[in-house]
C-alpha cells in the first residue's frame, strides 16, 4: 500500500487542513472535560499541576486512539485518520512517535507556527512531524472507496 498522489487522488486531501482543526478542537475539550473529570480523585491538588494533568492525559488519549483506530475522536469524527509513510494505519509506536512530534512542536511556538503554515501549504497537508515521520492525514470516506 501506498500513500495517496495528492494530484491524481485529491478526494484524500480535501479540506483536511481545516477538519484537522476542528478534530483539535473537539481532542482538546474531549482532554479538558477528562482532566476536571480526574480533579476530585486528586483531592484538587490537580489544579496547582493542571498544564501537566492535561498534557499527560492528552498524551495518553492520543496515542491509545491513534494506536487503536489511526485517529483520535475528534478526528473519527470529521471523518480524517492518520497513515504512516507506507499508507497502512498507525501502530503503537507510531502514534506515540507522533504524539512526542505533536507536543514538541505545541512547546515550542515556533515550531508549531511552522507546522501549522506546512499544513495549510504543502501538497499533502503534512505538519511539521508528518514530514519527519513520513505520515499524512486523509479522509476516511476516500481511504474506504
Amino acid at each position: 500500500m501506498a500513500l495517496p498522489d495528492p494530484q491524481t487522488q485529491p478526494d484524500f486531501y480535501k479540506d483536511v487542513a481545516f477538519k484537522r482543526l476542528l478534530a483539535w478542537v473537539v481532542d482538546a475539550v474531549l482532554t479538558f472535560v477528562a482532566c476536571v473529570v480526574i480533579l476530585p480523585f486528586t483531592l484538587f491538588t490537580g489544579l496547582f499541576v493542571f498544564p501537566l494533568m492535561f498534557l499527560v492525559v492528552g498524551s495518553i488519549y492520543r496515542v491509545i486512539t491513534i494506536a487503536t483506530g489511526s485517529a483520535t475522536w475528534g478526528m473519527r469524527l470529521f471523518a480524517i485518520e492518520l497513515r504512516d509513510a507506507t499508507g497502512g494505519r498507525m501502530t503503537a509506536s507510531g502514534a506515540a512517535m507522533h504524539t512526542l512530534g505533536y507536543t514538541i512542536s505545541w512547546a515550542i511556538a515556533p515550531v508549531q507556527l511552522v507546522s501549522m503554515v506546512m499544513m495549510a501549504i504543502t501538497e499533502r497537508g503534512q505538519g511539521l512531524s508528518d514530514q519527519v515521520m513520513g505520515t499524512v492525514m486523509i479522509n476516511r470516506r476516500a481511504a474506504n472507496r
